[in-house]
């Protein structure tokens, strides 16, 4: 493999001046250059280049059939399967606005997000593990085959389903995915500006009701090709990732990242570490997309059977704290070369700031990475970067020095102009300057690396004084028998609040609660050490898309699992 330095340098050259483009014409330039080269790959087939430009034509034509015009919202309940691919890219081709759906979501979370999007059609699976997505919208909206969404949902004109291989009782009036599918007729393609709206991607949600963050083509673009150039992709540069593709993690590190280097994605649409392992294997994957219980569950998998790892020499580790070991067991069991971890959020479009593949064990370690290099992506009025951060007091707004701990805000050509159909959540958004306010608290040192420190919303005060539940994870996470911690405040009548600890322990622990609080009580001031622990799977932990754990959820679970000893 090249060098990073000659990697980035050819990127440089094939993309010295940044060129604001739709998402349709960029994967209509990438098909142009790479027509029959692969660009998903699945066990089941692989689909070049130019047979998913093609793919989005004819579904493009299906949705203007279906009176999709440009400007409406049309929302997608889909997993990784390549069909969602196309289907985003022919929303683009329309002029119209993708809300991708967390696969999760219940009826009434799916009713919320139609209502608050205004989508005028939706695309959904018939099911996904033990999702009926069409038992949800009978209870949402009877005859949603024939009415559509009716008087519960009167933006929604049309609903199309999308058979998966696990299936439901069929119904004879919906209409399929494949009546999408149309040949395209002789009509010009619809006018589509670059700064246009392109996507309604709805926030995690681990403080409390989702918003949906409103994103243009040319942030995605200039985002992913920040991702292909701060990791300096090579040639043909192929990732498999389970990660969801309606979250930005997989969208845009992995999806839209590729298309610069005529790549491929090997998408998974669950997560199996074995399968992790035996995907990178077959497929020759060269990168992967993790979160840490994802990283973790690999590392086991590698030590009950060998894979040829061969071509595995990148790994992207981020989307939430990990234990400090995870890092040079990817190197020694998996033989991943260049690391990289980062931070960012659904606002910022994706990571924003990231370590480089070439930096010391150290900023892995203590650090989430320097605000990201873009090259030519980069906005020349703020020294070439996507997105900038500060740090400042959260109850003052005076900006802090480099080093010492307040709120992160940012801003720049990557950052969201706000949250749709929500004048006052996004104004209550931005500071006075018109930097997005985090919510995230951290430091940034001398050369621009950024660490995180916990949440502004999940800190809490325990006697009086401030703890940051971050800091508890990482002692608990510290331990080599615990996999997840998660440390949440709830009421307490003499302290004002307490921590309550969620820990996920190996199948193979041999550890007690008692040891476990011990370690914290041996490590932390007395304020700090949580007052009860629950030991927890790792699905009982309500995590968001990003892998993220839902702490107002978890708080709630606390009070109810307590009141129960």
């Amino acid at each position: 493999m090249k060098t990073i330095v000659q990697r980035r340098a050819e990127l440089s050259a094939r993309f010295p001046k940044w060129i604001e483009r739709t998402l349709h014409q960029t994967l209509d330039m990438a098909a142009d250059e790479f027509a029959e080269r692969p660009f998903i790959v699945t066990d089941l087939r692989t689909w070049t280049y130019a047979e998913i430009a093609q793919w989005s034509r004819r579904l493009a034509r299906g949705l203007s059939q279906n009176g999709v015009r440009k400007g409406e919202n049309v929302a997608i309940i889909m997993g990784n399967y390549p069909e969602f691919v196309a289907l985003k890219f022919a929303i683009s081709r329309v002029g119209a606005i993708a809300v991708p759906i967390n696969v999760l979501n219940r009826a009434s979370e799916i009713e919320y997000l139609l209502r608050q999007s205004d989508a005028v059609l939706l695309v959904t699976m018939d099911s996904f593990r033990d999702n009926n997505y069409l038992a949800s919208l009978d209870a949402i909206a009877p005859d949603w085959e024939i009415r559509g969404g009716g008087e519960a949902l009167p933006h929604l004109r049309c609903v199309i389903v999308f058979p998966t291989e696990m299936g439901c009782s069929e119904r004879a009036e919906a209409r399929d995915f494949a009546s999408l599918d149309v040949v395209p007729g002789a009509e010009a393609d619809v006018d589509v500006d670059p700064q246009a709206d392109c996507d309604i991607i709805y926030t995690s949600g681990t403080t409390g009701s989702p918003k949906g963050v409103l994103l243009s083509h040319d942030m995605e673009a200039r985002t992913a090709f920040g991702s292909a150039y701060a990791r300096a992709f090579e040639d043909g540069h192929r990732i498999l990732f389970s990660l969801p593709m309606y979250h930005v993690f997989g969208y845009s590190e992995g999806l839209l990242s590729v298309m610069f280097v005529g790549g491929a994605i090997v998408p998974q649409v669950r997560f199996d570490p074995a399968e992790t392992l035996a995907g990178i294997e077959r497929h020759r994957a060269t990168d992967v997309l993790l979160i840490p219980t994802m990283t973790l569950a690999v590392l086991e998998a590698a030590d009950v059977r060998q894979y040829d790892l061969s071509s595995l020499h990148l790994a992207l580790a981020s989307g939430g704290r990990a234990p400090e070991r995870i890092w040079q067991a990817l190197k020694d069991k998996l033989g991943v070369a260049e690391i990289t971890t980062g931070y960012g959020m659904t606002e910022t479009t994706a990571s924003t700031t990231v370590t480089r593949p070439d930096d010391p064990m150290e900023m892995l370690l203590h650090t989430n990475g320097r605000q990201r290099d873009v090259g030519p992506a980069g906005d020349a009025r703020a020294g070439g970067r996507l997105v900038s951060y500060r740090v400042v007091d959260p109850q003052t707004d005076e900006v802090l020095h480099p080093g010492e701990v307040g709120e992160l805000r940012a801003q720049g050509l990557g950052v969201t102009r706000g949250y749709y159909n929500k004048p006052e959540a996004t104004a209550a958004a931005f500071d006075a300057d018109g930097w997005l306010r985090t919510g995230d608290l951290g430091r940034i040192d001398a050369d621009g690396y950024v660490t995180l420190v916990g949440r502004t919303k999940e800190s809490y005060r325990c006697g009086g004084e401030q703890v940051l539940p971050s800091e508890i994870e990482d002692v608990l996470t510290g331990h080599p028998d615990v996999l997840q911690a998660h440390v949440v405040p709830i009421p307490d009548d003499r302290m004002g609040e307490v921590g309550v600890a969620f820990v996920v322990l190996r199948n193979d622990a041999n550890v007690t609660v008692a040891e476990i609080g011990a370690r914290a009580a041996a490590r932390l001031a007395r304020f700090k050490v949580p007052r009860h622990y629950l030991l927890v799977s790792e699905t009982d932990i309500p995590t968001t898309a990003s892998g993220r754990a839902r702490k107002f959820m978890l708080a709630e679970m606390a009070l109810k699992m307590l009141e129960l000893t």
